[in-house]
């Protein structure tokens, strides 16, 4: 150990060899799993690399500071594991709400509806959409539409009439 605390790594490697087996079935013993096992058990060397120094004798065997460490660092990995588990729980209470924003499939409905009406008004002959989109885009009433276009009122009538049936046939399937 004295050794390893002055940079020594083939000591640093001995100490390894001769405590490995402990660290890491320690680590093993506490977190159940081998890969955080074998992540604790790095992360004990990398503190005994840099803490070397600071060991005493006085205070227990090299075996006990190896375990304590050990110990504590797994206690860490259990105590992130448990936040990180419930931080990506999900909130029960909350999952029967419904987003406010439709989903794809509403959108591409309502898509594809629109792209079948613009369709549909593009076979209108100019007059009878002139006339229709002024009625139903503008909302302007027959009368307003006849001042508008200057055309008679039973004429303006029969435009949006005639556009209308028109529209009803083409968009059957839409229905």
């Amino acid at each position: 150990m004295e050794r390893s605390a002055r940079g020594d790594q083939n000591a640093f490697a001995s100490l390894y060899d001769a405590t490995r087996h402990l660290v890491y079935t320690t680590a093993l013993r506490i977190l159940t799993d081998p890969s955080d096992a074998e992540e604790v058990t790095l992360d004990v060397y990398m503190q005994v690399w840099r803490t070397a120094k600071d060991y005493t004798d006085l205070r227990g065997s090299v075996g006990a500071w190896f375990v304590v460490l050990t110990r504590c660092r797994a206690i860490d990995r259990l105590r992130s594991r448990s936040l990180r588990s419930r931080r990506e729980e999900p909130f029960h209470e909350f999952s029967q709400f419904r987003s406010a924003d439709s989903g794809p499939d509403l959108a591409t409905e309502l898509s594809q509806r629109r792209r079948r009406i613009a369709s549909a008004l593009d076979t209108l002959p100019p007059d009878q959409r002139e006339a229709l989109e002024l009625a139903f885009f503008s909302g302007l009433t027959h009368s307003e539409l006849a001042a508008r276009l200057k055309q008679p009122l039973g004429t303006v009538k029969s435009r949006v009439r005639q556009a209308m049936i028109k529209i009803r046939e083409l968009l059957v399937e839409v229905r």
